[in-house]
């Protein structure tokens, strides 16, 4: 039986400059926290009841998903002329985003990813076939992190 301890193997890489890469990788978490905050600063200035909804670890709306969302999908945004769009304004599409939690998660065909389907009963844009439509599919992943939102289905 050997007793001995196994000793790390010795970095190889004679030009790893261990002062260097401990400062940056610092900075890059500092970095990280300040744009957390900022993020959840942005969020919280939206004009929106219970927003800290869109906040929580399960149900989490990012600032560069929420990007993604108004680019994409956002009637006043010219830009994928054949993505759904909403037509309602953004604190009334965070709103809805936020409330599309209570639906059951459902698996996306053919990807990790999970959607909530909601009715919400009034008109929330147009789909890609340009019918106005009622539904609004959330994306996210499986830690809840929102991918997307989009008025109707995914079209598969």
């Amino acid at each position: 039986m050997d007793n001995a301890v196994a000793t790390p193997a010795p970095n190889t890489n004679p030009h790893f400059n261990e002062a260097q890469w401990l400062q940056v990788l610092f900075l890059l978490a500092d970095t990280q926290c300040w744009l957390q905050q900022s993020q959840e600063q942005l969020i919280w200035q939206l004009p929106v009841k219970n927003r800290k909804k869109l906040l929580r670890k399960n149900w989490y709306l990012s600032a560069k998903a929420l990007a993604h969302i108004l680019e994409r999908h956002y009637y006043k945004v010219p830009r994928h002329p054949l993505a759904s769009k909403f037509t309602l304004s953004i604190p009334a599409i965070a709103a809805a985003i936020r409330d599309a939690y209570q639906q059951p998660p459902a698996p996306v065909p053919d990807s990790e990813l999970l959607q909530r389907v909601w009715d919400t009963g009034a008109p929330v844009g147009y789909d890609t076939t340009g019918r106005v439509v009622n539904i609004l599919t959330v994306i996210t992943d499986a830690a809840g992190e929102i991918i997307t939102a989009f008025p109707g289905i995914i079209d598969l």
